[in-house]
């Protein structure tokens, strides 16, 4: 089975930036391109007034016709989506990707994820989704349930698309992060992209040889890398220095799985994609 791109699209603004982020990807890692939309077909509630239909006739003959509703939606949603993923395809040829491909499920975006996982070597999603509120910091239910369900690298982006130039790792010394200095440092798609690799903590012995390993991976790989160890709290800590050196994308550690784990770093987490305005590379 072919490992692919993935890109999960829907109605919101958001959608365009992760088209255009999936075919970047699709390109550096010469890996095949899917659209996916997920259409939930979940109960509507009738928004008529019901209240003065009494008698049996009248009920089955306003059951038949809720049915007859929930149909036509279904059909709507239906076409809908079929219209999103031929106007996503014809975007990413126009970016250079020769041949993407879509597909349409029913369901929620999470089960199917789920089903499809052993498909998706990057899943692109956006940071919020068409029912997510959108305030600049709020994260779509939809994307925190995906980030903490999938195992599988997750590309959160922005609506706008900009070619990475700077990336920055948020480097703990953690088998996940280094296994994340590994596959960055090996990964096409950050090939000829400075890599800044920032350990958040005090100035020890140990951090300052996590942080050599870590250059000296990405260097042997033949990134141009730099470091640095600063004290603070984590998450204003990394986006202090993102902004100072106009980092674009950030790569970082996902949910943790201990309860200890899941309150430290798992909470991190959450408000670095809420605050993040460049894409997330998330890790597991």
């Amino acid at each position: 089975m072919t490992e692919q791109v993935m890109a999960a699209i829907d109605g919101s603004p958001v959608s365009e930036g992760v088209c255009d982020y999936a075919a970047w990807a699709s390109l550096a890692l010469d890996a095949p391109l899917t659209f996916l939309h997920v259409v939930d077909n979940h109960p509507q509630t009738a928004e008529a007034d019901l209240s003065g239909n009494i008698g049996l006739g009248a009920r089955e003959h306003l059951l038949e016709e809720l049915s007859h509703l929930d149909e036509q939606r279904a059909k709507i949603a239906q076409e809908r989506g079929r219209l999103m993923l031929q106007a996503a395809k014809e975007r990413a040829v126009e970016d250079g990707v020769a041949e993407p491909a879509t597909r349409q499920r029913n369901g929620t975006l999470v089960e199917t994820l789920d089903e499809l996982e052993e498909e998706i070597r990057l899943l692109v999603i956006g940071k919020r989704g068409e029912t997510a509120h959108q305030a600049r910091e709020h994260l779509g239910s939809n994307l925190e349930r995906v980030v903490r369900g999938l195992h599988r690298p997750i590309l959160m982006v922005p609506e706008t698309f900009k070619r990475p130039e700077r990336v920055m790792i948020a480097f703990d010394g953690s088998k996940t992060t280094r296994k994340g200095v590994e596959m960055l440092a090996q990964s096409p798609l950050f090939q000829g992209i400075p890599v800044h690799v920032v350990i958040v903590g005090a100035e020890t012995g140990d951090n300052r040889s996590q942080l050599d390993w870590a250059l000296k991976t990405l260097r042997d790989a033949g990134h141009e890398a730099e470091g640095a160890i600063r004290a603070g709290e984590v998450e204003p800590t990394l986006h202090a220095y993102q902004e100072e050196q106009n980092i674009d994308l950030l790569v970082m550690g996902a949910y943790g799985h201990s309860r200890i784990r899941h309150l430290l770093v798992g909470s991190t987490t959450t408000v670095m994609l809420q605050r993040a305005e460049v894409p997330v590379l998330l890790l597991r």
